[in-house]
């Protein structure tokens, strides 16, 4: 089978750079043989002598050899980690975020993948139910471990019904064969009121917590409502009484874990403590914050890092008023601090934004638009002399919202300058510094 590793950048004076190639050129094979992904590819590159194959834009193909060190890099990005095509999510889960989102938006925010190639490289969750014979010698071969694996429920019948997949129940099978096999797992729950929570959410937290310590850590994510649910199955969000329930049954599952392993192991969303108002875990409950990207300990790695930055500032010689966008939820958090800021001359008016294009049941500052962000702040009166945008709301290396706005844009309507902060110590800066 051949395989097309497409190349979209090329360092300035790296290996690949003095060869020649340049960003449109395709990776066919190396050392003679055809490589799948950027793992094939990085068993290849091991050797000191290499062979490529490249074919240029006009088709016209090239053999380069390479004498390098054993660890030196070719200096490429490929335009995907996979050279054939990214494995597609066989299921139907009724919680699926892809289902709700509006149409005419880019096309890869459509892209259901469930691909454990991605999970070993960058932590996207997988559900196994699409693993073949193949797949799964490979893993166990090339030793991928840890990946990300999106459990739910280890109940099999309703993990099947929720995830409308036959395969879906044969989950704790396929969890204790990757624990036998030595490949370490994170899991995650997407939590639904009335489905998988009480009863069921303490029998699949025992369970997973019966496969440690090939069992990492588990995180459990409210499920997330948008307005485009059409044709989706009814479902509806956690009330604050119930976010407090969950918060009770899992933190006795911390203590119960840390008197056992020194871990939590098993970790919440913030969302569930925004929405039950409920302080945030101390820092050294998060153990090495496992699953931040999931949004597990965001908040309280900002409140630390706000206060290790928060030195008094010189301050400003004359007034000077900005805006500091977020969403509904961290405007919770936000709100105090910037309340007990103290910097001469400075006035910080926080601007959380209500999202009317997912919806009002979406809180969060990752999924703010452009167009919403702009509505928010053309609304509020009086003067201000610059705008702090969210970088979390921005795509991952580009500077450009869900909706396709891009920062430059808020700049041009707004008539003030827009700068992003991406976390606690560039939203300081940002205040004390803004020249």
């Amino acid at each position: 089978m051949t395989y097309q590793g497409q190349i979209a950048a090329v360092a300035p004076g790296s290996l690949a750079d003095e060869l020649g190639l340049v960003p449109g050129d395709r990776l066919l094979a190396v050392n003679d043989q055809p490589v799948q992904d950027i793992i094939d590819l990085s068993f290849a590159l091991a050797d000191e002598y290499v062979e490529l194959l490249i074919e240029k834009a006009d088709g016209t193909q090239e053999i380069h050899e390479i004498e390098k060190e054993y660890e030196e890099q070719l200096g490429i990005d490929f335009e995907s980690a996979v050279f054939d095509k990214v494995h597609q999510c066989a299921n139907q889960c009724l919680f699926c975020f892809v289902d709700q989102m509006p149409p005419g938006m880019r096309e890869t925010l459509y892209i259901k993948d469930d691909d454990y190639r991605l999970s070993f490289l960058y932590g996207n969750f997988v559900t196994l139910t699409n693993l073949t014979p193949t797949d799964k010698k490979r893993i166990r071969q090339l030793h991928l471990s840890p990946l990300y694996v999106s459990v739910h429920t280890t109940d099999g019948d309703l993990r099947s019904r929720m995830l409308n997949n036959k395969r879906a129940g044969r989950i704790m099978e396929e969890l204790r064969e990757l624990a036998e096999q030595g490949i370490d797992f994170h899991s995650q729950i997407v939590l639904c009121p009335g489905f998988n929570d009480g009863q069921v959410l303490e029998q699949t937290i025992r369970d997973l917590y019966a496969l440690a310590p090939a069992a990492l850590s588990l995180a459990i994510v409210p499920v997330g409502l948008t307005r485009y649910r059409e044709g989706c199955h009814p479902l509806r969000v956690f009330t604050p009484a119930e976010s407090a329930q969950v918060i009770d049954m899992v933190a006795a599952w911390q203590a119960k874990c840390r008197s056992e392993t020194e871990s939590s192991f098993v970790y919440l969303a913030d969302e569930f403590y925004l929405a039950a108002g409920y302080p945030i875990p101390n820092y050294e409950e998060y153990d090495d914050f496992p699953q931040l990207e999931n949004g597990v300990g965001l908040v309280r790695s900002f409140l630390d890092e706000w206060q290790q930055y928060a030195a008094a500032a010189v301050g400003y010689d004359k007034p000077f008023a900005v805006d500091v966008v977020c969403g509904v939820s961290a405007a919770k958090v936000l709100g105090p601090l910037l309340d007990d800021l103290c910097i001469p001359n400075l006035t910080v008016r926080l601007a959380p934004v209500v999202n009317d294009f997912f919806g009002h049941h979406i809180t969060v500052t990752g999924l703010l638009t452009g167009r919403d962000i702009l509505s928010c702040l053309q609304s509020l009166p009086g003067e201000r002399q610059g705008v702090i945008i969210p970088g979390i709301a921005l795509r991952k290396g580009e500077a450009v919202f869900l909706d396709g706005m891009k920062p430059s844009d808020l700049e041009e309507s707004l008539g003030v300058p827009v700068r992003t902060a991406y976390f606690a110590e560039d939203l300081l800066n940002l205040l004390k510094e803004w020249r």
